[in-house]
């Protein structure tokens, strides 16, 4: 539960970070030519993937997810709003998993 729960955060901050990166940063670089908006931004969005990759992996082996899943999640962090739907297909196996320990 703990795993699902830290890969839940993990998305969802590696997800809006992602949107910051393309709708924010990005239009402050070509139009207004803040070369450092997206300097800072893709650093901190890097980094989060990473993150996110990692613990994509690591509930991958504790079994949480299946190979089809977890390839769709990966899939998913790559498409800009991805990671909202891949939220709520965690938060849908979340209540099963709580459901079948209570």
């Amino acid at each position: 539960m703990e795993l699902l729960n830290k890969f839940r955060f993990i998305n969802k901050i590696e997800g809006y970070s992602f949107l910051i990166l393309l709708f924010i940063a990005m239009p402050l670089k070509h139009i207004f030519g803040l070369f450092l908006a997206t300097k800072i931004t893709g650093i901190i969005h890097g980094g989060l993937f990473t993150l996110f990759i990692y613990n994509l992996i690591v509930t991958f082996k504790a079994k949480l997810f299946t190979p089809k899943e977890t390839l769709m999640f990966f899939i998913l962090s790559l498409i800009p709003f991805g990671s909202f739907y891949t939220q709520s297909v965690i938060k849908n196996k979340f209540d099963t998993v709580r459901e079948k320990i209570i």
